[in-house]
């Protein structure tokens, strides 16, 4: 099946400069966005601290909840609606010294003060201790430093440096969009969203190297042609596939995020990001990046040669 013709002219290489400089402006945006808050807001997983999710029989507002906790003396409490009931809640704290049960039953006790007996359910308490989440978010940054570093390696043993160059570069392009997203729109990064970071990865790199793999194809095949011109016409040739692959993993993952409930809201979120940034940077990012070491080698090939008396 083809929704694009393998020969179609598109001139993808001829807005390589106005799509890195779109990409240049989102990143910026993120990295804004980061630093005004003080980095990423790391779930309990990362920041330690203690997770308890609370259903009420009736719709209830955060600032009765808090006004009933408000004696426990919480530090850093925050409380946020789960889902899109107006009955169930998140309560998040940095305590994490105490015993899950006997903190869980605390809570419990403080909120049906206020609220009566049998007026609440608690579905969930999780606890992180600060060191063991500390060590979690240095797992999570090396698993994708790593996952990064093997990507490299393994494009310029199959490829060239060159290719493997742009492909690292179109891989942390993706991860800093999506990261910069999450900065955005205030979630939260935990394990889950360490491994939608991974599967972005792997996802965007596939694209990456069925482009990469038709451009060496076409190289062999048309020695004639300019690098620029067989860069383009491997991108045209092969977009049929990267819109249907694309297409059909953005219809799965867009029925996560809008049916599949709030547990794995942010999850499906990171994806949906990831993938469009994915295959955007596959056909500008990576594709430009090659170019400018294609334009630049053979000036620096001529500087190096001796020049004749």
């Amino acid at each position: 099946m083809q929704i694009v013709r393998p020969n179609s002219t598109f001139d993808f290489v001829g807005k390589n400069r106005i799509a890195v400089l779109l990409s240049v402006l989102v990143i910026l945006a993120g990295l804004v966005s980061l630093v005004s808050k003080g980095g990423p807001e790391y779930g309990i997983d990362f920041a330690g601290g203690t997770l308890i999710q609370v259903q009420f029989v009736y719709p209830t507002q955060p600032g009765e909840i808090r006004d009933a906790l408000e004696s426990l003396g919480l530090r850093s409490l925050t409380i946020q609606q789960f889902g899109d009931q107006s009955n169930e809640f998140l309560i998040r704290t940095q305590e994490s010294g105490t015993e899950v049960k006997q903190f869980s039953h605390t809570i419990k006790e403080a909120l049906e003060q206020s609220f009566g007996k049998g007026g609440l359910e608690v579905r969930r308490t999780e606890m992180v201790g600060p060191q063991v989440g500390k060590e979690l978010r240095e797992k999570g940054l090396l698993a994708l430093l790593y996952a990064i570093l093997g990507t490299l390696v393994y494009i310029s043993w199959r490829f060239e440096f060159r290719f493997a160059v742009g492909a690292v570069v179109a891989l942390v392009h993706d991860v800093l969009i999506t990261l910069g997203f999450f900065s955005i729109f205030g979630k939260e990064i935990d394990l889950p969203i360490i491994a939608a970071f991974l599967t972005i990865i792997g996802y965007s790199l596939n694209d990456t190297i069925i482009i990469f793999d038709r451009i060496r194809e076409n190289l062999g095949r048309y020695p004639g042609e300019g690098f620029a011109a067989t860069v383009n016409r491997s991108i045209n040739e092969t977009l049929s596939r990267t819109l249907l692959t694309s297409g059909t993993t953005l219809m799965v993952v867009t029925s996560l995020f809008l049916l599949g409930g709030a547990v794995i809201r942010n999850f499906a979120f990171a994806l949906l990001v990831g993938i469009v940034a994915g295959t955007y940077s596959t056909i500008f990012v990576a594709s430009a990046l090659v170019l400018a070491w294609e334009k630049h080698r053979p000036r620096r090939e001529k500087e190096a040669l001796p020049e004749t008396p």
